[in-house]
């Protein structure tokens, strides 16, 4: 399905800032808890600070998919300089299956807006077939279109996104905690740099095409 000019979407500027105009091809859902993500919905960062879990439709599970998350909105809606922040990256995620299933590439990182309200963006891809993904060096100034053309992945094929602004009553400059013990190192990775935090965390081995960098 072709998406509309009133597609939440589309008014929500994510084609455009994240993405191309694609058309939906399978079905994509993302659950936190028991909240179920439509797009627009809004969601505290003490709601989304566990992966969620996200279910793939498709008919054919020989088919593979990538799912990219990111935050264009960093470090603030209104100068948006990091765009985009990279908080998942999960590939060779078999149709009809999860993420649970996939290559966790990039671990996950919840979002903790510093300020304004976010949006945070999920996309799914269809791969050609099973292939080795890098991750980048660092999570923030990831660029979802060129990572799609450097892995020949095309345009999505499904995506959501939700808002996620600061807590209510959370005043001044807050100190973020590093990745939380679920965000472990995955096979063969390394650190990654996380404006977040203000340091370092987990991440997968390095990055090596466009798009990408070393750590600083």
């Amino acid at each position: 399905m072709s998406l509309s000019r009133r597609d939440p979407l589309v008014v929500g500027s994510i084609v455009g800032d994240v993405l191309d105009p694609f058309t939906r091809l399978v079905s994509l859902r993302v659950t936190y808890g028991q909240r179920e993500v439509t797009n627009g919905l809004d969601l505290r960062p003490s709601q989304v600070l566990n992966k969620p879990t996200v279910e793939i439709g498709g008919d054919d599970f020989r088919n593979f998919y990538t799912l990219v998350m990111v935050d264009p909105d960093v470090p603030s809606p209104s100068n948006p300089h990091l765009r985009e922040y990279l908080h998942w990256l999960v590939t060779d995620i078999p149709a009809t299956t999860g993420t649970a299933f996939g290559n966790e590439v990039v671990c996950y990182e919840s979002p903790r807006p510093p300020s304004g309200i976010h949006r945070i963006v999920l996309v799914l891809f269809r791969q050609l077939g099973r292939q080795t993904v890098y991750a980048p060096g660092w999570r923030q100034q990831f660029n979802t279109r060129e990572f799609a053309e450097i892995y020949n992945l095309g345009l999505p094929v499904a995506a959501t996104f939700f808002n996620c602004q600061r807590e209510n009553g959370c005043g001044g400059r807050r100190t973020l905690v590093l990745a939380s013990k679920q965000d472990s190192l995955p096979r063969g990775g390394r650190r990654m740099r996380s404006y977040q935090t203000n340091g370092e965390i987990d991440a997968g081995p390095s990055f090596s095409g466009r798009g990408g960098g070393r750590i600083p």
